[in-house]
């Protein structure tokens, strides 16, 4: 396949397969696994069904069995998709092509943490949850939290973030450099320790968000932060949604150190009530998490309190001791199960767009009313501290006109984000189902990425179909 036409990936031959998994049977034995259940697992994440298996799943062990495994699909023109937890959600794990799953979850080790830097370096297959665990003894912690468990292998090829992003940023923030293995079989470096950087091309950060289409992903060095001596959690509820969004941006407008802001609507709340057995009100709900000193962290919620009265908010309340934030936040993070939960046997279409601050209302608002006219069950949640929001648009896979009133809902919310000066996608990346927007986006500079792909990939066997517009 000449470099013209790499984007464009057409499924390998079965010659050309065959001799891939007789490479793969031989370089791993039983770690290559073509039976039908876990091909069937490895085919898709959360988000969408299955629209693509791989003919095998392998588990390589180190660098040097990823090389090898993506030299031989590279001489084969076999495509490659890489795999972590299997949490990602606009369709990035599909196996469009057939070809190879590369499962990372045995590259599961700590490899080194220095507290005195503040920073470590990681294993792709180790996840957030696992890596606070191995560090919490010195004080530290990772911050970047997308609520699933998911490995930092994947949040750095999605370049995710999640509910701590207002106060720490984004896996582009807390990356300092990857252990790369490109698509011919080159184990390179990137980026390193120092916190600052002048030599070269940035290329840790192109890697970062590349979702598995430039390289496979393999070590992570990332920052680290202070655990710090206070926090206060808040929980604050509304009487609408125009008050609830209006305190959030006055909260991010006023300075306040806030480490957590989550909006959940009052569809949203519905859920988690009744999932998580929460005694709070059916109305848009503010979480939020106050970090610091003593004074600082409890200074910072009680100015919070006072811009909350100031937008009709009630019931505000504080939770000091780690079992009562603990459970506050459990409820946060089983949201998407909570909204599954009001409809079984419906699936969640699980989207996101992220808006400036100050086109929050307005984006939010017109999207509250886009729901109502569609007659669509929808429950909204964001971190509203950064602009950015997800619905959970629950439909029957099987009710064709149930499912084209979802796609178009879902349309409809991400070209207002983007029309109000936003993203298509603040944290899930775009996979594969939001491809028709990224030239809405970017305009001409889509061409540029598609350069710089075919330069970095010249027989496109990494995740191909995903990510570039064809």
């Amino acid at each position: 396949m000449d470099a013209a036409t790499a984007v464009a990936f057409e499924r390998p031959d079965a010659p050309a397969l065959q001799a891939v998994l007789r490479g793969l049977a031989e370089l791993l034995g039983p770690r290559a696994v073509t039976g039908q259940a876990l091909r069937e697992q490895h085919s898709h994440g959360e988000g969408l069904p299955a629209c693509g298996m791989p003919d095998v799943v392998v588990f390589p062990n180190g660098n040097d069995e990823v090389a090898a495994i993506l030299r031989l699909c590279h001489a084969h023109g076999v495509p490659v998709v890489p795999y972590g937890a299997g949490s990602s959600l606009e369709g990035q794990l599909a196996a469009l092509h057939g070809g190879v799953s590369l499962d990372l979850s045995r590259l599961d080790q700590v490899l080194s943490v220095s507290a005195e830097s503040m920073d470590c370096r990681v294993q792709a297959g180790v996840t957030r949850e696992a890596l606070n665990a191995a560090v919490r003894d010195t004080g530290l912690f990772f911050t970047v939290d997308p609520g699933a468990n998911a490995t930092l292998g994947g949040m750095a090829a999605t370049r995710a973030s999640g509910t701590n992003t207002v106060r720490y940023g984004t896996m582009r923030e807390n990356v300092l450099g990857l252990t790369v293995v490109t698509p011919d079989g080159q184990v390179i470096h990137t980026g390193g320790r120092a916190r600052k950087s002048s030599a070269g091309l940035d290329l840790t950060h192109l890697y970062i968000g590349s979702e598995g289409t430039l390289g496979v992903i393999t070590e992570i060095q990332v920052r680290l932060h202070p655990v710090p001596e206070s926090i206060v959690a808040a929980v604050c509820q509304f009487a609408d949604l125009d008050g609830a969004i209006g305190a959030a941006v006055a909260a991010m407008q006023s300075g306040l150190r806030v480490a957590r802001i989550e909006l959940l609507d009052e569809v949203r709340m519905r859920a988690c009530i009744a999932y998580s057995k929460l005694d709070y009100a059916e109305k848009p709900t503010l979480f939020l998490e106050f970090h610091g000193s003593l004074a600082g962290a409890a200074e910072d919620a009680e100015a919070m309190q006072a811009i909350a009265a100031e937008f009709g908010g009630s019931r505000f309340e504080f939770a000091t001791r780690p079992e009562d934030r603990n459970r506050l936040w459990k409820a946060r993070h089983n949201a998407y199960h909570a909204a599954m939960a009001m409809a079984p046997g419906k699936k969640n279409m699980a989207t996101d767009v992220c808006v400036p601050i100050s086109e929050l209302p307005a984006c939010l608002l017109a999207t509250q009313a886009d729901i109502a006219a569609s007659g669509l069950l929808a429950p909204i949640v964001g971190h509203v501290g950064d602009g950015n929001f997800h619905l959970g648009i629950l439909h029957d896979p099987a009710d064709a006109d149930e499912c084209a009133r979802a796609e178009a809902l879902a349309f409809r919310v991400t070209r207002r984000a983007i029309e109000m000066g936003g993203t298509c996608s603040g944290e899930h990346g775009i996979g594969l189902h939001k491809i028709v927007h990224l030239r809405t986006e970017h305009g001409a500079a889509v061409e540029v990425m598609k350069t710089i792909k075919r330069a970095l990939d010249p027989t496109g066997i990494m995740n191909p179909g995903k990510l570039y517009p064809a």
